[in-house]
């Protein structure tokens, strides 16, 4: 639980550098819903309980870090969860999806074009005809609970820093961050997917729907995605493995690998001035570090 450690991270690079990074271990929140999901599911099942909710209904691709905390809040709290799944089925189940199966989610699958106006009231319609009634739950939880619930990832920074660094999937966490910093360092977001140029105006988005006055101290970082969402190449593969190896941290290939891959690369190109303080967040998700080598 909160507040989760803030590890410093020692290398080579970085001594040479002259830059201090530091990692928040989020994935140290909770066993099955680790990270980032923990603070966007707090208010969210708050919100759920408060309105009466016996179901829930959200979305998530098919390697979602998302869908598997939802099951996994569902099965804590006693909510029916549903899960629509981006795409077409694929079976056997990879890990994400068997966890939310075990966890008692029952899984539907859109077809991408549907997906993409998946909250049209007519894709809405036949899964409330489908499933009764249901609290809907965006992709990512990504809302104004989630924000306020990021926002105090903030608080519970006790050292001092330039930058904050966070992957990102739909801009719920770093528009949370940014609304928790009030103008306060640089904070930037290292996307999972490719051709991410549309997160500037989600984020923007975010921050207007929930009252965050935008302070303009945050970028995406777009060249970091190794072919796409739950994409991952070898030299990705090695960096986690390597990674695991030498500073004993598990990193998943989806988001914290090529976050952490990111810092690295930014590091070694001087992006960073010298003296510079960075914070990486540290989302959790499920670990790959085991299947893509030791």
């Amino acid at each position: 639980m909160t507040p989760t450690p803030l590890h410093e991270i020692s290398d080579p690079i970085l001594a040479e550098r002259q830059v201090q990074l530091f990692m928040k271990r989020d994935d140290l929140i909770h066993p099955t819903i680790p990270g980032n999901k923990w603070r966007k599911l707090k208010y969210n099942i708050a919100a759920a309980r408060n309105a009466g909710a016996h179901s829930i209904l959200t979305f998530g691709g098919a390697y979602s870090n998302h869908i598997y905390a939802a099951a996994s809040a569902g099965k804590i709290f006693g909510f029916r969860m549903i899960g629509v799944i981006r795409g077409e089925e694929h079976l056997p189940l990879n890990d994400v999806l068997r966890h939310a199966v075990d966890c008692g989610m029952e899984i539907t699958y859109l077809d991408r074009p549907s997906y993409r106006d998946k909250y049209a009231p007519e894709v809405l319609a036949p899964l409330r005809e489908r499933y009764g009634d249901f609290h809907l739950l965006p992709e990512g939880g990504s809302n104004c609970h989630a924000i306020r619930g990021v926002a105090e990832l903030v608080d519970e920074l006790d050292t001092e820093f330039d930058h904050i660094v966070c992957p990102m999937g739909t801009g719920g966490t770093l528009a949370g961050i940014i609304t928790g910093l009030q103008g306060r360092a640089q904070v930037l977001g290292v996307s999972s997917l490719k051709g991410g140029t549309f997160l500037y105006d989600d984020v923007r988005a975010l921050l207007s729907t929930c009252g965050t006055p935008d302070p303009g101290n945050w970028s995406v970082l777009l060249d970091y995605h190794f072919g796409g969402f739950a994409k991952h190449t070898a030299e990705l593969d090695a960096f986690i493995a390597g990674f695991r190896k030498r500073h004993g941290i598990p990193l998943d290939f989806v988001y914290t690998g090529k976050m952490m891959y990111g810092i690295f690369d930014l590091v070694k190109q001087g992006h960073f001035p010298a003296g510079s303080r960075i914070v990486a967040v540290h989302t959790g998700g499920v670990d790959t570090s085991r299947k893509v080598g030791d």
